[in-house]
């Protein structure tokens, strides 16, 4: 038998005993968002998909240097389903871990992390710090330039589009989608 899905007030229980940083919630909250948004559109469970989303990011704060394989040890001790850990992991793919992702959940969210980055700093340089009127027209003009949003790897992106045989376009317009549902939570209402 295997274990429980966990509820998503467990897990947010779970995320906070290992993150205080705004910072980091906030981005927990993007990606559960937008993992739910694609649950939805490709008739995938969204609470499971959210769940995933939530926690991928559980030991970044106090173990970076552990990314992934702390977390691993964490759901493990905390009795979560093997598929989801796994799922977990996988967005780890190449840079932390060797899981590579499988499943469409897997393959979403390695492709999406990464730029739920790009899209909530594209947005905060608008003039309405809002992802509620904003397009993929503007997120894919700060793709070109380099400079901005360093941080974010763009190659991991575009891996995970090719995964998922979709256009850059279309990923980050059903991210810009499943973060608009949580404007509020992550900070990007603004005044749209």
């Amino acid at each position: 038998m295997s274990n429980p899905v966990p509820t998503r007030e467990e897990t947010l229980d779970l995320l906070k005993a290992y993150n205080t940083s705004e910072s980091l919630i906030k981005h927990a909250y993007a990606v559960e968002g937008v993992m739910r948004y694609m649950a939805g559109k490709y008739g995938e469970d969204e609470e499971v998909w959210g769940i995933v989303g939530l926690i991928h990011d559980l030991d970044y704060e106090q173990f970076p240097d552990q990314h992934c394989i702390k977390t691993e040890a964490i759901l493990r001790e905390n009795n979560w389903p093997e598929n989801l850990i796994r799922a977990v992991i996988s967005h780890g793919w190449g840079i932390c871990t060797d899981v590579e992702p499988k499943t469409k959940m897997e393959m979403v969210l390695f492709a999406i992390d990464e730029l739920t980055g790009l899209v909530a700093t594209s947005a905060l340089v608008r003039p309405s710090k809002s992802v509620l009127d904003m397009k993929a027209k503007s997120v894919k003009k700060k793709w070109k330039d380099k400079r901005f949003a360093a941080g974010v790897d763009r190659s991991i992106i575009q891996k995970g589009a090719d995964m998922l045989g979709v256009e850059i376009g279309e990923l980050i317009t059903d991210t810009i989608m499943g973060m608009r549902e949580v404007a509020e939570e992550i900070g990007l209402k603004g005044d749209a």
